[in-house]
């Protein structure tokens, strides 16, 4: 049996050493630096725990399966970012950056064994229900969360389009488990929403950071000016609950409103590819997408502008990242609450299979260095949400919140040049459901009684009226 069971673990040991390797020699394939030794020790004691499992475990295991699941506990050890993409997952990625997808509508990371929504997307069927950040979701239908890879979790989610899924959620400062019945649909997110909101003012909302969005963002734009007469006093740019997406739509929607050259972003990592300055510049907004300039036709006005930024706890990474470089160009003034604080880079790395990884190599710096890692954007003008005002801040999940998160490793502080002003919210009456029971309160950004977006508006007309003054 001894006899066995080693060599079951010395074939485990060369397949994990041969794949290990293989992926080492892969990564330093173009680097003159000196290969590092492998942990023999440690590969030893991997090569027993597989030999136990292959030889003792309630069930046969397949060597699949083992080196899988061992590969997805490697990487999101490291980082609530970081994670192993197999070939569904891939697929869905990719298809999501392009606008369309199928299933709830929220954006998830897990925490302590359980699924933690980051943020629900606007106009989903979860955004509907009532789901809000910081939800932890127990049960989906009769599973338990607890002992299910993110992975999981989120396939168990996705469905065919019109069938339900009964989601068990634990929110903070409610006494017993919520339950929310949600139809599953094809998510089709309209990433840019605008509109005149009064004569002179413009709003133009970014709900996530898709392929199209600057390119979309810069017609909707145009519309707006020609819509006002070619007379726009002010411009509210809504980033509230936008969860981010990809880098070069962010550097796109930062250069309508900056300067030619100007850096919107830069970042920092290991190797020299994690090593990059974007800069108001065709190449780096549409890095060899293949596109016309999309910006190259867009009116001057929106470079001079004034201009209001709503930013709230769902913001993040691409939507922080055009956020700080507006506050660092003195471009606008950020208003809202502090920002969810993920300020790191994931780069996607295709492996055999249709598989891949999904890995954090750098970090985020806005143009004047600082970092947006567990931090994130501070508003010049903090204005609650009367949804939420006086609401426990624990409920406010942020990067920070989530485990094995990346610290901020800048020397700067993390706030704008002045103390930010605050604007307190007025306290809201607690909508009440047919049996008389408080339900969650939805905020519909963008409607008459947006009270953030109707402060940004007041704001703007008393920049314009000192400007003519």
């Amino acid at each position: 049996m001894r006899s066995h069971l080693e060599k079951i673990g010395l074939i485990g040991l060369g397949l994990v050493a041969g794949i290990l390797v293989s992926l080492h020699y892969a990564a330093v394939a173009e680097k003159d630096d000196a290969v590092t030794a492998l942990p023999v020790e440690e590969l030893r004691s991997f090569a027993e725990v597989f030999g136990r499992i292959k030889s003792d475990y309630v069930e046969p295991v397949s060597d699949k399966k083992l080196i899988t699941e061992a590969i997805s506990g490697m990487l999101s050890g490291l980082d609530p970012h970081s994670t192993y993409l197999d070939s569904e997952a891939f697929r869905d990625l990719q298809v999501g950056t392009q606008g369309e997808f199928g299933g709830l509508g929220i954006e998830v990371g897990m925490e302590d064994g359980l699924v933690k929504v980051i943020s629900p997307i606007e106009d989903t069927p979860a955004f509907q229900a009532g789901i809000k950040s910081g939800d932890l979701i127990i049960k989906l239908d009769d599973t338990l969360v607890k002992g299910l890879t993110l992975n999981d979790a989120v396939k168990k989610m996705r469905g065919k389009p019109g069938s339900n899924i009964q989601l068990t959620v634990l929110r903070k400062n409610e006494t017993r488990p919520l339950q929310f019945t949600i139809t599953r649909a094809v998510i089709k997110v309209q990433s840019v929403k605008f509109k005149l909101v009064e004569p002179g003012y413009a709003y133009a909302r970014i709900t996530q950071f898709q392929e199209h969005t600057a390119e979309n963002l810069a017609a909707d734009l145009q519309k707006m000016l020609k819509e006002s007469n070619n007379s726009l006093k002010g411009l509210v740019l809504d980033l509230r609950n936008d969860p981010g997406g990809l880098l070069t739509g962010a550097v796109g929607v930062a250069s309508a409103f900056l300067p030619k050259d100007a850096l919107v972003v830069y970042t920092e990592g290991r190797t020299e590819d994690a090593k990059m300055r974007l800069t108001v510049s065709p190449d780096d907004y549409l890095r060899g997408t293949g596109k016309s300039d999309y910006l190259k036709d867009l009116s001057p006005a929106f470079k001079t502008v004034p201009m209001v930024v709503l930013i709230n706890g769902g913001s993040a990474s691409a939507s922080e990242i055009v956020a700080g470089a507006l506050q660092d160009h003195k471009r606008a003034v950020i208003m809202g609450t502090q920002s969810f604080g993920k300020g790191s880079v994931q780069t996607i790395l295709p492996l055999g299979n249709n598989t891949a990884i999904k890995l954090t190599t750098a970090r985020y710096y806005t143009p004047s260095g600082r970092s947006i890692q567990a931090t994130g954007i501070v508003p010049d003008i903090t204005v609650e949400d009367p949804a939420t005002a006086g609401q426990d801040k624990g409920l406010q999940l942020r990067e920070a919140d989530l485990e094995h998160h990346l610290t901020n490793d800048s020397e700067k502080e993390q706030t704008p040049s002045a103390p930010a002003k605050v604007i307190d919210a007025p306290k809201p009456a607690t909508p009440k459901d047919k049996d008389g029971n408080a339900k969650p309160a939805i905020t519909e950004f963008g409607s008459k009684g947006d009270y953030q977006m109707n402060q940004a508006v007041n704001l703007l007309k008393g920049m314009y009226i000192l400007k003519g003054k």
